[in-house]
């Protein structure tokens, strides 16, 4: 990937008109972190356009924009679509909610009680995706911000219409939404260490793939990692959030959720709970690393694996192979896999899954 080739729209929103009750420390740290990434990757600096609204005493130490509303409506709709490039990365972190329309409202630093001034994300999406935007054929959208219905926050007004204006639809761009909160659902941030914990952890998965940067990740790797450990955040009670990743491509269209504790939904089944297990470990998620993996099984069952440049579809194929091979096989990868990522939580996951895995699997020749 030429990293001139690349841009960025990075938004961190910390103060906010509406007062001090609007103080949310983290995102533009958050944002100054993931202009870091993308500036060592080779990005030119005049493509990456950085917009804080930091909450002294904290000082970014490189130089930014303002995140008013027209200086980020100006960009979206008259700046950014006149750039030649064939990647788009956009990094937003702070306040939201989400409008009665279903819409989700990303507020900016001029939003006040009495004027919530906000970009409104599915229209900039929708721009995006069509011929209002030529350039940019690849896009990987990153929001940390609450999805919380605006009707429980008792605003006194509803939130008033506030659309980008879109041109005709095509199937010229591949979008990637990564969203941190899930429908009606608040983000959780740690104002003292000054980070939302959906932005620390994109910020560590994509610090494990620099090498691939500025390229964008396969989002069905990155996306099994990110919900692993908001998993085990939930579990441990620091936060309520169930991220969301949606792909829009000529190919497809899909919302991937994780299945939510008490609903309807149908469990995940055992192969794909082994295959999000698998993908959790950033290495994984890398071609290279991940038949750094594969070679030290024995080649006995894996000359005849399938394989597949797809991250997910590559782990399918490596699991059932696997389970259907001689007995141990899965241990076998469980054993290079945790060799090189001793994570004590993305470990216990992959042992239970795999478990959950091989039981499911039913061989002939074990049949008395």
């Amino acid at each position: 990937m030429n990293p001139a080739r690349v841009h960025a729209l990075i938004v961190g929103v910390e103060r906010y008109d509406a007062g001090s009750g609007w103080d949310l420390p983290g995102p533009a740290r958050d944002a100054v972190a993931f202009h870091r990434l993308l500036r060592e990757a080779g990005v030119p600096d005049d493509q990456l356009r950085l917009h804080l609204a930091p909450l002294p005493p904290y000082t970014p130490g490189v130089s930014y924009q303002p995140a008013d509303h027209a200086t980020l409506r100006r960009v979206l709709v008259r700046e950014l679509p006149l750039a030649q490039g064939d990647v788009l990365w956009v990094w937003w972190g702070g306040h939201g909610v989400l409008d009665r329309a279903g819409h989700l409202r990303l507020f900016c630093s001029d939003a006040s009680t009495a004027d919530k001034l906000g970009i409104d994300l599915d229209s900039a999406l929708e721009r995006y995706a069509g011929d209002a935007v030529p350039a940019f054929g690849d896009q990987l959208w990153i929001v940390d911000a609450c999805e919380t219905f605006e009707e429980d926050l008792a605003f006194r007004e509803q939130l008033p219409p506030d659309a980008l204006p879109v041109g005709r639809r095509n199937l010229a761009h591949r979008q990637t939404l990564l969203r941190a909160a899930g429908r009606g659902r608040a983000a959780a941030n740690d104002p003292e260490r000054g980070t939302g914990l959906f932005s620390e952890i994109l910020l560590g998965l994509l610090a494990d793939r620099a090498a691939v940067l500025p390229a964008l990740p396969d989002p069905e790797g990155l996306f099994p990692a990110v919900r692993a450990r908001i998993a085990a955040l939930r579990e441990a009670g620091r936060t309520l959030q169930y991220p969301e990743i949606r792909l829009q491509s000529p190919e497809r269209t899909e919302i991937v959720t994780p299945t939510r504790v008490g609903s309807e939904a149908r469990p995940a089944s055992p192969l794909q709970r082994a295959v999000d297990a698998v993908l959790a470990y950033p290495m994984m998620g890398d071609p290279t690393e991940r038949q750094t993996v594969v070679a030290s099984l024995d080649p006995r069952v894996t000359a005849t694996l399938p394989r597949h440049s797809k991250a997910r579809t590559d782990v399918v194929g490596i699991l059932n192979r696997l389970a259907r091979g001689r007995s141990k096989a899965l241990w076998e990868l469980f054993d290079a896999m945790v060799a090189l990522d001793d994570d004590p939580d993305l470990r216990g996951e992959l042992d239970a899954a795999l478990r959950e895995f091989e039981a499911s699997m039913t061989r002939p020749r074990d049949r008395k």
